[in-house]
């Protein structure tokens, strides 16, 4: 379990994040959801060690993160950042064997290569491996970032907005894989989305966010009905049931 206790970030006097407490359970996806600038990257941030609390802790399975050796926490939490830059020329493959660096130190073995080609065939990128990554699309590279965070192998794996620059074919694909990641895997995943909808259908847990704060924290179906959305992004968004998925028609409340 991951929890975060009054957890807060000022930017001079403004609380960017403010006094935040959430348990996240394993074996489970998390959603943050909220309007922007509600927090949510800031909070996975924090959560993830790219970004200093002002107060507040986060621990891991009872670890507080501030005390971990980085390569301890690199082997327990892998993170995708929202955005990501390299200033290195590198194929697919040799960015995906990144993920092993925490386990092998540069010296991939016969297990360290194994989970490469594992992550790389997970997001179907085996006729790209060998392709630089000057040389995809911006889709194809967020693929090819997300199977070096699979590669890295860890029992908690936080994303923040993974589905930028993927068109629809691609995020129901990210989303099926992060659903098996943690179904037949037992991964947990916490992860920052702006489509509720994508929320609704794969999270088992959402918590939303509104001016830093937590406003709503619950498993999924208590949170996707029009009364709690209305809180949260402070619109009218009817609800529709669809092959047993709760879908927000939001696009002209």
């Amino acid at each position: 379990m991951i929890q975060v206790r009054e957890l807060s970030k000022f930017y001079g006097k403004k609380a960017v994040v403010e006094k935040v407490s959430v348990n996240i359970q394993r074996g489970q996806i998390t959603s943050f959801i909220g309007p922007n600038g509600a927090g949510k990257s800031t909070l996975l941030s924090m959560v993830s060690r790219l970004l200093d609390a002002d107060t507040g802790e986060v621990l891991v399975d009872k670890d507080d993160v501030r005390k971990m050796k980085s390569n301890d926490f690199a082997k327990r939490v892998s993170i995708l950042k929202q955005s990501n830059y390299m200033n290195v020329r590198l194929t697919v493959r040799e960015l995906v064997s990144f993920g092993r660096f925490p386990h092998s130190r540069g010296r991939l073995n016969e297990e360290d290569i194994r989970i490469v080609d594992q992550a790389i065939e997970y997001m179907e990128l085996g006729d790209l491996q060998d392709n630089y990554l000057d040389e995809l699309s911006g889709g194809q590279r967020q693929r090819a970032f997300i199977s070096m965070v699979i590669a890295q192998d860890t029992e908690y794996v936080l994303l923040d907005e993974p589905l930028n620059n993927l068109d629809m074919k691609h995020s129901v694909q990210i989303m099926k894989i992060l659903r098996r990641l943690v179904d037949e895997l037992g991964k947990t995943v916490v992860i920052v989305l702006h489509d509720i909808n994508f929320a609704s259908v794969y999270s088992d847990r959402i918590v939303a966010l509104k001016n830093g704060r937590v406003i709503k924290d619950g498993p999924t179906e208590d949170i996707i009905n029009s009364e709690s959305l209305k809180e949260i992004y402070d619109m009218d968004i009817p609800i529709k049931q669809m092959s047993n998925c709760r879908i927000c028609v939001y696009f002209n409340s």
